[in-house]
């Protein structure tokens, strides 16, 4: 079932909301430049199995609303403490990709980790997604400059790029048209916007605070975030457990989507 939820005077966020009732919940914050879809192989199965899966679109992406500001770190995880006060969710897993997994880091520093008993990071762009001094894992800040300067000059071949190093496993041409269509649906100055929070956040305290057991799943042929920053995520946070997966580069949850959600519940049910 899908619906919005205001989280601010005009800005109301996209959540699709499946097997409501269920005991364990699984709130889901994908990655740039996608939206809930990109779990789709995860909300065919997990649901029969019992899960109540809850995906969002982040602000200016996939259906939620896109307004001009409010792409800070800050006020994504804002947003999501909006959504699970208004859904009274309790005791839930919380779930991030890429960016989503630092929006995810960001919630659990900046709102204690209310709701949340579990949490788990996939290719999660912390503590840096870029290189930085006294930092050297992670992208050139050259790299994500091109990305942003691709968004304003021309969106759709560099989604088509970066679609390209996203996977490890091949994916068919149809399969490369469907993500590229999630990407479009983004808004172009939230696309830029989250670009720019890569170079100017980072999430090294924010991990220090973690205080609920975490799993980290990371593929080790990842190109958009180096495998390196899965391994500092696991000395950092105190009680978490790293899962490199052989197969995968940035999509685990679809590279070796079997394996990932074998566990993800295995994580769920410990």
């Amino acid at each position: 079932m899908g619906y919005y939820i205001k989280v601010e005077p005009n800005v109301k966020i996209y959540v699709e909301d499946l097997n409501e009732g269920a005991d364990n919940t699984i709130l889901f914050i994908h990655g740039w430049p996608g939206s809930h879809k990109l779990f789709e192989y995860q909300f065919d199965v997990l649901p029969k199995l019992g899960y109540r899966c809850i995906g969002i679109d982040t602000r200016g992406f996939g259906e939620s609303d896109k307004p001009y500001k409010g792409y800070n770190f800050d006020r994504l995880s804002d947003d999501v403490r909006c959504i699970i006060d208004a859904l009274k969710l309790r005791n839930i897993t919380l779930a991030g990709h890429s960016t989503g997994g630092a929006i995810a880091v960001r919630y659990m520093a900046r709102h204690k980790g209310h709701g949340v008993s579990k949490l788990a990071l996939f290719a999660a762009a912390a503590p840096s997604l870029i290189k930085r001094p006294n930092f050297p894992y992670g992208l050139d800040k050259e790299t994500v400059i091109n990305l942003i300067e691709g968004t304003y000059s021309d969106r759709p071949k560099m989604l088509q790029g970066f679609g390209d190093i996203f996977f490890y496993q091949h994916i068919s041409e149809a399969f490369s048209n469907w993500f590229f269509q999630l990407g479009l649906q983004a808004a172009g100055w939230a696309t830029a916007a989250i670009a720019n929070a890569w170079i100017n956040e980072v999430f090294f305290s924010d991990l220090e605070e973690i205080n609920v057991p975490t799993l980290i799943i990371h593929g080790i042929h990842d190109k958009v975030v180096p495998f390196e920053l899965g391994e500092i995520q696991e000395k950092c946070i105190k009680d978490s457990k790293l899962l490199p997966f052989e197969f995968s580069g940035h999509a685990s949850f679809y590279d070796e989507k079997d394996r990932f959600n074998k566990e993800l519940i295995k994580f769920i049910e410990e």
